[in-house]
């Protein structure tokens, strides 16, 4: 046991950190990008220091001791402080190189972002740009990206959102399968045809149902979590799909079905940590997306 207890290394507090909140070393070793012996080395060294034993091997997970459940509050409380830390240094940086990550949807990654980071890489040619396609917005509190686009204004108090535009959406099918299936002239038409589901389509009928289509899961025959593959077999014909006007009407073989329709209206919010929107290219980066978007396409 170690003579002097109060003394330990945070790479070891990390590693005790992420196992207890992953569960086991395999997944924690990931997190971390380590290997499993390290991080095994590493929580049994921290072990060591405190002279406690903070895990106990349940099957083929661990489990917290009490006295791991009580120093894990501790360490939570030290993690989060040394997040805070490294925000306020990466909001000091008045550099306009190095990576900016940024987190979007899979559709908004993979059909709008690249216009606007070409204006990027005009602006800022010496940026790295990492996009991270993916709907959680505790990647910024994390500090897993440091830019969010996203649909819902962020209610985090540590973040700074803008709302830079509201826009619309409409229904959509491939011109193939409207062919074949036949163009729907009322909402009741609605009845006899494929949607394509963006995930929960429960939820999505939820939505719907207001809006006077009378649809059941059974219309939701095919779909996908990802709005690329959504979106993808909604242009091969399977069926039904809203998406965004502005989106679809880049694709001609994409027909709007009911015109008539009121639009789906939903809010683009862009939304980064406070402390890193003090920081030159965060900032650059934040308002050329926020110019970008605003503007129709």
């Amino acid at each position: 046991m170690n003579d002097r207890p109060g003394r330990f290394d945070w790479n070891h507090v990390r590693a005790f950190l992420a196992t207890a909140e992953e569960g086991s070393l395999s997944a924690a070793a990931r997190v971390l990008g380590l290997t499993q012996p390290t991080l095994g080395r590493q929580v049994a060294a921290l072990e060591d220091d405190l002279g406690l034993l903070l895990f106990e091997r349940i099957g083929r997970s661990l489990q917290l001791t009490g006295a791991g459940r009580e120093l894990l509050a501790h360490v939570r409380a030290m993690g989060e402080a040394a997040n805070r830390v490294a925000l306020a240094a990466a909001g000091q940086s008045q550099s306009i190189e190095g990576k900016v990550r940024i987190t979007a949807s899979e559709g908004m990654s993979a059909y709008v972002l690249p216009a606007a980071l070409k204006r990027l890489r005009e602006a800022a040619p010496r940026l790295e740009i990492d996009v991270v396609a993916a709907d959680d917005i505790r990647d910024l509190m994390r500090r897993e990206a440091d830019i969010a686009i996203r649909h819902v204004r962020p209610e985090q108090p540590d973040l700074v959102a803008r709302l830079v535009r509201e826009a619309e959406a409409h229904f959509y099918a491939a011109r193939s399968y409207l062919d074949a299936r036949g163009r729907p002239q009322s909402l009741a038409d609605l009845a006899r045809h494929d949607f394509v589901g963006f995930g929960d389509n429960e939820r999505m009928l939820d939505y719907l149902r207001p809006l006077g289509m009378p649809l059941s899961t059974a219309n939701f025959r095919i779909g996908s979590e990802n709005g690329i593959v959504a979106w993808e077999l909604a242009r091969q014909g399977f069926g039904i799909a809203p998406m965004w006007d502005e989106l679809a009407a880049r694709d001609p073989g994409m027909e709007r079905i009911l015109p008539e329709l009121p639009p789906i209206v939903f809010p683009i919010w862009l939304a980064t940590h406070r402390e890193l929107h003090t920081s030159r290219r965060i900032r650059l980066v934040f308002d050329l997306l926020a110019d970008y978007l605003g503007q129709a396409t």
